[in-house]
């Protein structure tokens, strides 16, 4: 089974999933851009359950839009477990989801410091007010790396869509 298979019967999934049990989905995205809303939009039927989706590039954007905290974003960063965190409840409260997925990330080729290398992305999920953000840190280009987080944001989502069932 190729790669490319594998992302669409995951989207698939989740929008079956999600309409099977009533279930809602919001996205909020800086380093993949719209790549996780567009890939779950693929899905047949998921215009039954995926309500909005939000590209907060910048640290404004995500205090506007999502309720970011400032001091979060001073004291931890735009790429942190914390911002990450206040994404995925903010995305959810404010488009009044039950799930929503969240990435946040440096996909390069700058941006990178020893302490947040190029390919580090945080992927949260808030699940039905239950957050989980996942650290990850990938090799390749810009495409690959925003390619791969998308990936992982649907595997979870999928995933906590499971664990609340």
């Amino acid at each position: 089974m190729s790669h490319e298979t594998q992302e669409v019967l995951l989207e698939t999934a989740i929008a079956n999933l999600c309409g099977k049990h009533g279930f809602t989905i919001s996205s909020a995205e800086s380093c993949t851009g719209g790549l996780v809303a567009g890939t779950l939009i693929n899905a047949p039927g998921i215009s039954a359950v995926y309500k909005e989706g939000f590209i907060t590039y910048s640290n404004e954007a995500k205090e506007k839009r999502l309720g970011v905290k400032h001091e979060t974003l001073e004291q931890f960063g735009a790429v942190s477990e914390e911002t990450a965190f206040e994404m995925a409840e903010g995305c959810a409260q404010r488009a009044d989801t039950d799930f929503s997925i969240v990435t946040t990330g440096i996909a390069g080729p700058g941006g990178g410091t020893d302490e947040k290398p190029v390919g580090l992305v945080y992927v949260g999920c808030c699940a039905r007010g239950n957050v989980v953000v996942e650290k990850r840190i990938y090799d390749g280009d810009r495409s690959q790396i925003r390619s791969q987080a998308v990936n992982d944001a649907l595997k979870l989502l999928f995933d906590m869509i499971v664990i609340t069932l």
